[in-house]
């Protein structure tokens, strides 16, 4: 059974075939320029270290659709304008990901570039707008505000359950509700960005419909209270009509897969009741259905978590929220297999998230959780993890076991030893941004790594990874660029010192 995880996987509907079921998925990578743009030499630098190495396919960090909707500012963003100068780095992004220099077409990686655009959660300061300027979304309804309210005329409109955070307030505005000109003008981003991604030479596109972002926000009626055609009981038209317009100017080999947010069927707040989890198990599923019904779709990568219940950021496997996702992944699959009329391609699912040694790799493909498997904080720990899977298999089949039982972890995680200080405020976001910021910082490390050659004309290995860097530590380092390492004039050494022991020894 090992030997299935290394064996070739045919996608359904554009018939293109992956080398193996290891998919890199998408990190958010934060090296971009401050303000968003194109690919540059530390993403050619990442991406070198992960096409060295077996992955199956490998997904792109989100690409925004968006030039004035961004996450923390230095985001991939597609062109408005389509031509040989606008796609020169994403055409040069897809080559390294195939590493054309090193590989035989059989062996390449499928290029998918992911799409993505932020809605309502993208930030004042740093979300590409002017200061004040409202992102958009389906409705008005700002981050943190989820309590579904109706008053006594039957109007519905949404208040807080609980008063956001200060700091949430700050960040995240009331959003404009977007208008019909406004939706068709998002479709034609995201159809223009799969032309990008296309010309450039990508072998695909991920929509991303998850973690809170904008199309995740259309079908969540929390988000959505729209009265329109393009309400959250119609929250797939949405995606639907960018999904067929794709389909519309790409060729028939061109692959679509989509990233759906399990959470987004899960109630704020406790322990759901017994009658609560089959209920919202059931709405999570039908929306699987009718995407797997559309015949139009390769893959389906199941995830969870948005910024008001950040969990898909946190490594910890302890929440409901993630028992919850365990569970949908298996009812999905088998439902959308079961109810498919028979002329209909069924797309595979993709499982991501807790996948960190042999065993749980092997246990996903056996239980029937998934058909292909998403690695993310690991592929940053250990680019090379399919070529440590290949020596453990070897291993346990040497030793007559199966990696059914190798429970050990790919690579020690940093996350329990990132603690944020004591006397810093209480908030969700900031404890899991410290966990980011660590991750971030790696991913710029193997980048520089891979931005120099040794005297023979390669690049050297991947750096391991650093536990010893703290997590106020990574955040200084995620958000001012310098090389730390060669500060040249003792009075910035100093001053940094200074701050470095203000934070790292309260």
């Amino acid at each position: 059974m090992a030997n299935e995880i290394f064996s070739p996987v045919i996608l359904p509907c554009s018939g293109r075939t992956m080398p193996n079921k290891l998919i890199k998925v998408a990190l958010y990578e934060h090296l971009s320029k401050f303000h968003g743009g194109p690919p540059n030499e530390y993403h050619m630098g990442l991406y070198t270290e992960w096409a060295k190495h077996d992955w199956g396919m490998i997904v792109t960090g989100n690409v925004q659709v968006s030039q004035d909707h961004l996450t923390l500012g230095r985001d991939i963003v597609t062109p408005t304008l389509i031509n040989e100068e606008t796609l020169a780095q994403f055409k040069k992004l897809a080559r390294t990901i195939h590493a054309e220099d090193s590989r035989q077409p059989s062996t390449r990686p499928l290029a998918v570039m992911q799409l993505s655009h932020v809605g309502r959660q993208s930030p004042n300061f740093i979300g590409g707008r002017n200061t004040f300027v409202p992102p958009l979304a389906p409705s008005s309804v700002r981050v943190g505000s989820n309590k579904r309210v109706q008053s006594n005329d039957g109007t519905t409109y949404l208040e807080a359950q609980n008063a956001p955070h200060l700091s949430i307030r700050a960040l995240f505005q009331v959003p404009r509700e977007m208008t019909l000109d406004d939706i068709k003008d998002v479709q034609q981003a995201f159809i223009r960005g799969a032309l990008t991604a296309l010309k450039a030479g990508f072998d695909g596109v991920q929509l991303h419909c998850a973690h809170g972002y904008l199309l995740a926000q259309f079908l969540n009626p929390k988000s959505n209270i729209r009265m329109d055609q393009y309400s959250a009981k119609n929250g797939l038209r949405m995606v639907r009509e960018i999904v067929d317009g794709i389909r519309d100017v790409v060729p028939k080999d061109f692959v679509v897969g989509i990233k759906i947010n399990s959470a987004d069927y899960v109630g704020s707040g406790g322990k759901p009741s017994d009658e609560t989890v089959l209920k919202e198990t059931q709405h999570a599923v039908d929306h699987i259905c009718s995407i797997a019904h559309w015949g139009t779709i390769d893959f389906i990568e199941i995830s969870g978590g948005d910024y008001e219940s950040p969990d898909f950021m946190s490594a910890k496997a302890t929440s409901s929220r993630q028992a919850f996702f365990a569970h949908f992944a298996k009812e999905a699959r088998d439902a959308m297999r079961m109810d498919a009329p028979v002329d209909v391609t069924v797309p595979l699912i993709l499982l991501t998230g807790g996948l960190r040694s042999p065993a749980h790799l092997q246990t996903a493909l056996d239980a029937g959780h998934a058909d292909i498997l998403g690695i993310g904080r690991g592929s940053i720990l250990r680019p090379d993890l399919p070529a440590i899977l290949h020596g453990r298999i070897a291993k346990a089949t040497a030793g007559g076991t199966s990696i059914a039982s190798d429970g050990e972890p790919f690579a020690h995680e940093p996350d329990a030893d990132l603690k944020v200080p004591s006397w810093f405020p209480k908030i969700p976001l900031i404890g899991v941004g410290v966990s980011i910021a660590w991750y971030n910082v790696r991913m710029r490390r193997i980048a520089e790594s891979q931005m120099v050659k040794t005297p023979d004309g390669k690049q050297p290995p991947a750096p391991p990874p650093t536990f010893e860097m703290s997590g106020m530590e990574a955040m200084i380092r995620m958000w001012i660029w310098m090389d730390w390492n060669k500060l040249k004039f003792p009075a910035v050494s100093v001053a940094m010192l200074m701050l470095a022991g203000l934070f790292f020894t309260r």
